[in-house]
């Protein structure tokens, strides 16, 4: 991983995702609410990058204008050459499925779908025709070949954080977001998710944005971005 960030590298190649002036203000009837004000970074491919700040930083504001999930009052995202703000709602999460994976603190599996229906979930949606085979395979990847007839509520924390890890995964993604994704873990469970993340990321070639207030695990990546109300610290 290390020579995906050498910064002759890096600089030579157009990032996958490329941020500028971005800000983001809500109304309020006491008057306009900065949230975000005028951040800025590029990120390359296979890069493994980290948003880090305390509650009420801005990270999780950021991740969604990354993602095309809200809009931006000024600035603007490309996300793999696209401008997000030049898109409407459909063209953005056209692109999303096309280039990225999510994995969050609160796993998000569907209650009624079994482990092995939830990682299928994502390429049936896109329209493939075999979506089984591969959602099988990510699902052994990640240790969970005995598990995959299980719903969601037999399975324990961990096991469904790794489907939803699989799940992400699954569509091969250009981009995973990966949102406090150790929160509702215990310690050794959530070293373990963390060890399994950053093992399939490597091995994918996937590049990592992983929003996380814990400086550890902040510490695995390559870069860190530090917000403190609403803006990027030095």
């Amino acid at each position: 991983m290390t020579a995906l960030l050498n910064p002759d590298l890096t600089a030579s190649t157009t990032p996958l995702l490329h941020v500028e002036g971005l800000g983001k203000q809500v109304a309020l009837p006491s008057g306009p609410l900065t949230i975000l004000a005028d951040v800025g970074f590029s990120i390359a491919a296979g890069e493994a990058f980290a948003i880090v700040g305390a509650s009420g930083s801005g990270k999780s504001t950021l991740l969604s204008l990354l993602a095309g999930l809200d809009v931006a009052s000024t600035g603007r995202v490309r996300l793999g050459g696209a401008d997000l703000g030049a898109l409407d709602e459909d063209g953005r999460a056209a692109l999303r499925a096309e280039k990225v994976g999510f994995v969050f603190q609160n796993f998000q599996l569907l209650p009624a779908l079994t482990a092995l229906e939830n990682v299928m979930l994502p390429l049936e949606l896109r329209g493939d025709r075999d979506a089984e085979a591969p959602a099988r395979k990510v699902l052994e990847q990640v240790g969970l070949a005995e598990r995959m007839t299980h719903y969601p509520r037999q399975l324990s924390g961990g096991e469904q954080q790794r489907v939803a890890i699989a799940r992400a995964f699954v569509t091969r993604p250009a981009l995973l977001f990966a949102d406090e994704p150790t929160g509702n873990l215990d310690t050794t469970t959530g070293q373990q998710i963390i060890e399994l993340l950053f093992r399939l990321n490597a091995e994918a070639g996937t590049t990592l944005v992983l929003v996380t207030h814990d400086e550890r695990l902040a510490a695995r990546c390559g870069r860190q971005l530090r917000l403190a109300g609403g803006r990027v610290q030095a």
